[in-house]
C-alpha cells in the first residue's frame, strides 16, 4: 500500500512517466544500514560514540564531502586530512563485498523493460559501476548512472536530478524520483519533479515515513509492487 500526502490526486498522472530517476543507496543498493553501521562504528573508534541512527539520520544521502562537514561539526573541530583514506581501511572492502540489491528491485526492472530509467546519486561513479555490474542491472540502467561528483552541489540541492533529466533529455516535469532520504526528497523537489518517498530498505526506522513526507514527497512507498500500482506500471514478479 502507499500513503499519500495529502497532496492533489492529480500530482501523479495516470500514464507511466516519460523518465524514473532512481536514487542509488537505499533504492537499488541495500546499502545504507550495511555503511551507516561501518560509519557510526568508525567514528564512534575515532573518539566520538554514534549511533547508526543518528548516522542515518544526519548522513545519509549526501556526498561524502557533505558528510564529511557534518561529522566535523559533530566532532566540533576539522577532520584529519586523511579522515576517508582511515575509513576506507577501516571498513576493509566490505560495502563492496557484503552489499545486496533491495528486495524487489532487479524484478521491477526486468518486467519494466518499456520504461526509462536513470539513477541520480550522491555516490560516487566507482561505487554505481561496482554495484550495477554486481547485480547485473547493466541491461537496466546502461550507462546512465548520474553521481553529484559532476555537479556543484549535492542533495538536498536539485543539481543531480537536473543534471539526470538534461543528459537524459527530458524535461523535469516529466520525471518522477524514486528516493529513500529527506535530503533526496527535497533535492527532487526543488528540481520541480514529482517525489515518491521510498521505503524498502533495511535502513528504514520509525518515523522515517513523516520525514520524508515532511521533505515534500508527494507519496510514500513501502514496495517497488507498489511504486508499479502508483505509477500504473508492471508490477515485479517475485
Amino acid at each position: 500500500m502507499h500513503a499519500s500526502s495529502g497532496k492533489p490526486a492529480d500530482v501523479l498522472g495516470s500514464a507511466p512517466p516519460e523518465l524514473i530517476i532512481l536514487d542509488f543507496d537505499g533504492v537499488v543498493a541495500d546499502s545504507e544500514l550495511l555503511s551507516n553501521t561501518l560509519l557510526a562504528d568508525y567514528i564512534t573508534s575515532c573518539g566520538r560514540p554514534t549511533s547508526v541512527d543518528h548516522a542515518i539520520t544526519r548522513y545519509m544521502g549526501r556526498r561524502w564531502v557533505d558528510c564529511e562537514r557534518a561529522i566535523a561539526e559533530d566532532f566540533g573541530a576539522p577532520l584529519p586530512p586523511d579522515f576517508q583514506e582511515r575509513y576506507r581501511s577501516f571498513e576493509n572492502g566490505r560495502m563492496r563485498r557484503d552489499v545486496q540489491p533491495v528486495p524487489g528491485i532487479t524484478e521491477f526492472l526486468a518486467a519494466n523493460l518499456q520504461q526509462r530509467f536513470c539513477v541520480a546519486s550522491s555516490s560516487q561513479p566507482g561505487w554505481l559501476d561496482h554495484v550495477t555490474d554486481k547485480f547485473e542491472l547493466r541491461g537496466h540502467l546502461g550507462t546512465n548512472l548520474f553521481s553529484a561528483s559532476a555537479v556543484p552541489r549535492g542533495k538536498p540541492a536539485p543539481d543531480v536530478f537536473l543534471y539526470a533529466a538534461e543528459r537524459m533529455q527530458v524535461a523535469p516535469a516529466n520525471c518522477v524520483v524514486i528516493e529513500d532520504s529527506a535530503a533526496g526528497v527535497e533535492g527532487g523537489i526543488a528540481a520541480g519533479m514529482r517525489v515518491i518517498g521510498f521505503l524498502g530498505g533495511a535502513h528504514i526506522r520509525p518515523g522515517h515515513h513523516e520525514r520524508l513526507i515532511a521533505a515534500g514527497a508527494h507519496d510514500v512507498v513501502a514496495s517497488f509492487l507498489d511504486v508499479a500500482r502508483l505509477l500504473n506500471l508492471r508490477p515485479p514478479v517475485i
